[in-house]
């Protein structure tokens, strides 16, 4: 998968998306879900957003930043905490959460795509409302569940013609004005199953740094139906962080999205799916 693009034609040439899944105006976007870890030096998938943007594509954008944020939290003095895998966020890790999300990640994302000649801004879930969420478990600090999705904010940039390249901030609207906790860390992969959902999305991907969902003797498993990822889940062979992207897929399939996992340190990944190709794991 090495596709060549001039990014710098307006009308670049390359791989042309098959008619039946160019979206009309009346069909919802695509969420592509970016994992930090596949941001790295052969990944091309921000030239690909941006060549698919000038196709006509309406794109949305969840990204995450672990990693990151772990990096950032040692460099405060702040040692990451974590029970039963998810990330414990006290009010001094919140901060650190905040700024490397919606600062740091969120801003490189947009300014690297604004960068190859496309139309991107940023947002978190905070803005405009978007995510409303609540305290998921006290034993976790500020970490939130979502309680609904305002997509508003999302259809206005996408009616604007930007790529909305959003980071999993939620916005707890129950608090009093300023008070500490309004803003809550979500799981990014949640964030993006529950955004799709809202907007009735044709389609989400998740690109991550494996192949797709692995069997018990790590080869790939193609497609999934809602019951098998359940089995699966039980039988832990899906486990840690392929669940809520598990979870998310089958939040977004409610409202009819095709939900695929596949591997997005693959240069071109993006571009060959979304032309037709068979990658990773399909669910539902």
């Amino acid at each position: 998968m090495s596709h060549q693009f001039n990014l710098d034609d307006p009308f670049p040439a390359g791989p042309k998306i098959p008619s039946h899944n160019k979206q009309a105006e009346t069909t919802g976007p695509t969420v592509i879900k970016i994992g930090g870890s596949t941001l790295g030096r052969h990944d091309t998938t921000l030239s690909d957003l941006v060549l698919l943007q000038k196709q006509g594509l309406k794109l949305v954008v969840i990204h995450g930043g672990g990693k990151t944020i772990s990096e950032w939290m040692e460099k405060q003095g702040v040692r990451p905490k974590f029970v039963e895998g998810l990330r414990v966020t006290d009010s001094a890790s919140l901060e650190i959460v905040v700024a490397v999300l919606t600062g740091l990640i969120n801003k490189n994302l947009v300014a690297s795509i604004n960068s190859r000649g496309g139309k991107a801004i940023g947002l978190s879930g905070a803005d405009g409302g978007m995510v409303r969420a609540s305290i998921a478990n006290p034993d976790l600090g500020y970490v939130g569940k979502i309680n609904g999705i305002d997509p508003s904010p999302i259809r206005n940039a996408l009616d604007a013609g930007y790529i909305p390249v959003i980071a999993p901030v939620g916005f707890d609207m129950s608090r009093r004005a300023d008070e500490e906790g309004s803003l809550l860390n979500i799981n990014a992969d949640t964030v993006a199953g529950h955004i799709s959902s809202a907007l009735g999305a044709q389609r989400m991907v998740f690109l991550t740094d494996v192949e797709g969902v692995l069997d018990s003797s790590k080869r790939l498993i193609t497609r999934i139906t809602r019951r098998q990822a359940q089995s699966l889940v039980n039988s832990k062979v899906i486990a840690g962080g392929m669940i809520p992207k598990i979870e998310a897929c089958l939040e977004a399939i409610s409202t009819g999205a095709v939900t695929q996992i596949i591997d997005g340190r693959e240069s071109g990944a993006l571009i060959e799916l979304l032309s037709g190709s068979d990658l990773g794991t399909r669910i539902g």
